[in-house]
């Protein structure tokens, strides 16, 4: 080992000729992708990279250090319209906490994420160690990027392999985030970076008025198949006996493809420009005769011979000759004086586009819609609800899982709400925010609660209810020292963490020492005392159905003889073994 690897540690005592040689041998070491000072502290190689001893390490509450956090439900907060819709869930504490829990309760369950995550203005916008990071800070990103990539390293976790993340972000933050996103979910997992007209004048005291920010897509990997969007049924210009519809060329626009490669493709239509309907179309044929005589071909722009999108079966299926208006197949006069083959297109969908200019997307909207529920400014520049209607179309079937562990006013649940509500869909969302300045329990909560039950806004404009369930809950923490004593503790306090990861809710029995819940599909048991499994396997005899039951264990083991009499309806799971296994690996380096 050479002398410089043994002082490798200890850098404050090498000579300058030494400290000399090793920068410069840093500096030949080509790195490519995201470099920076993940959560350095005063010690070791930290003298090296910052001489001042800046900690850029995480720091969270006292009240949770050495500990492991668990759920606590606010039961009032409780709202309650349809048992038969999903249970949503609002929980109140640091999102790395949340995400812990949910690495427990829904690892792998997640549809789509959407987070809109401090931007790092430097303009009092990002809490770093309980002290806001300010523009002048020599670490500012180097203190957002440790705080983004352990929730971002979590939140992967939750993802389903088809699953989507959306991340919103401005200038200051975007290029370091791509990275940090390239470096957890795969490059080859990047989706798009859309850009959002948030306002239409923007800040015209910079040098170019700024009007957007931007919207990264990644998928968990390439399994992700996004849905596409409604079109604007006001853009359809043309109607016949069967509806709406929009001319779209016959020709293949694909330069790939040519009356080379594709000549079964490449063929002469025929016009009879003596017949139009009233929007000037023509009926077309494949034979030539003294009515159907102006012949056109698949030729580009530049004359050169291209190809049809269609063979000639499936051409003639859909043509009926001096009838434009029966006809699937037309033919249309351009500007130019040419001929186009087009097909009516009746595809009332598309896919979504790189820039979302829409008005509806501009920052304003959604805060005049908070400021309507509330009579007042609540919460500064809240996403407009469209926006993440947007999302939710994108990325979700009509009983998709929607987190947002940066939930702010709670624009999301807004959001999926109206999209269940417009469509009919169960989605369910799970929102987890602080509550720095009461934001959780004065913001977040009473929004979700008026659009559930439905609110006048300060316009005194009727809103109806959209409906929906909410749990409110809170992160509390035992202490992590594996001890008989503190694992009895955790199993005291799963019973919310279980009920959550089941999504059963429904008490069917609630003893001391074991417990039943129940939902639409399968029941949930839970028995904290050895000694009362007699006592819940006769109760659970009387059931009909399925049951996962978690019991105490100071192990993995379970005594499954004890279960014998019910062992084809239920399966076995010790607690709180199966919670440490999770914690263990996403405490690990804390």
């Amino acid at each position: 080992m050479s002398n410089n690897q043994v002082k490798a540690k200890n850098y404050p005592e090498w000579s300058k000729e030494e400290l000399i040689r090793e920068i410069e041998a840093l500096k030949k070491q080509k790195t490519y992708g995201l470099v920076w000072e993940r959560d350095k502290v005063k010690e070791n190689f930290d003298y090296f990279v910052n001489w001042e001893g800046v900690k850029t390490k995480e720091e969270f509450s006292p009240e949770s250090k050495d500990k492991f956090p668990v759920l606590t439900e606010i039961n009032n907060k409780e709202i309650i319209t349809d048992k038969k819709q999903p249970t949503n869930l609002l929980i109140e504490g640091d999102n790395y906490h949340s995400l812990a829990v949910l690495n427990f309760t829904h690892k792998e369950a997640v549809d789509v994420i959407y987070i809109d995550p401090p931007y790092n203005t430097g303009n009092n916008d990002f809490k770093y160690n309980d002290k806001f990071v300010e523009l002048e800070d020599s670490y500012k990103h180097s203190k957002w990027l440790s705080f983004m990539s352990k929730r971002l390293s979590l939140a992967k976790n939750l993802l389903k392999n088809t699953g989507v993340i959306f991340i919103s972000i401005d200038d200051n933050e975007v290029a370091q985030l791509k990275l940090l996103c390239n470096e957890i979910f795969g490059e080859q997992n990047f989706i798009s970076q859309i850009i959002i007209q948030t306002n239409k004048g923007g800040r015209d005291y910079l040098q170019i008025a700024t009007t957007h920010e931007y919207l990264l897509c990644y998928g968990k990997s390439q399994e992700i198949t996004l849905n596409e969007l409604p079109k604007d049924i006001t853009l359809f210009e043309f109607s016949d006996k069967k509806g709406l519809y929009e001319l779209r060329e016959l020709r293949n626009r694909n330069p790939k493809f040519n009356r080379e490669n594709r000549p079964n493709l490449f063929y002469p239509i025929y016009v009879n420009d003596k017949i139009k309907d009233k929007y000037g179309c023509s009926p077309i044929s494949l034979e030539k005769n003294n009515e159907y005589k102006i012949e056109i071909l698949p030729r580009n722009s530049l004359g050169k011979d291209s190809c049809w999108r269609w063979g000639k079966p499936l051409l003639l299926k859909n043509i009926l000759e001096d009838q434009p208006n029966e006809s699937e197949v037309v033919a249309r006069k351009k500007n130019t004086g040419g001929w186009n083959i087009y097909e009516k297109s009746r595809k009332f969908t598309t896919k979504a586009k790189s820039i979302w200019d829409e008005t509806e997307m501009r920052t304003e909207l959604g805060t005049i819609v908070l400021r309507g529920i509330f009579g007042k400014t609540v919460f500064d520049h809240p996403k407009p609800v469209p926006l993440i209607k947007k999302i939710v179309k994108l990325g979700t079937q009509k009983d998709s899982i929607i987190l947002d562990f940066m939930a702010g006013s709670g624009t999301t649940a807004q959001a999926v709400l109206e999209v269940n509500k417009e469509d009919g869909g169960n989605r369910q969302f799970i929102l987890c925010t602080n509550n720095e300045n009461n934001i959780c329990s004065e913001i977040c909560y009473p929004r979700i609660n008026k659009v559930i039950e439905g609110y006048t806004n300060s316009k005194k404009e009727k809103f109806e209810a959209l409906g929906g369930n909410l749990k409110y809950f809170k992160t509390d923490f035992v202490e992590s020292e594996p001890t008989d004593k503190n694992k009895r503790k955790l199993v005291d306090k799963c019973t919310e963490m279980l009920c959550i990861k089941e999504n059963s809710f429904n008490k069917v029995k609630d003893e001391k020492k074991w417990k039943i819940f129940k939902n639409n599909e399968t029941y949930l048991g839970m028995i904290f005392d050895e000694e009362s499994i007699k006592e819940f396997v006769e109760e659970t005899k009387k059931i009909e159905g399925k049951m996962n039951v978690y019991v105490f264990s100071r192990d993995e083991s379970v005594p499954t003889n004890e279960f014998k009499a019910i062992k084809n309806k239920v399966t076995l799971c010790a607690i709180p073994e199966v919670i440490l296994k999770v914690y263990r690996k996403v405490f690990k380096n804390d």
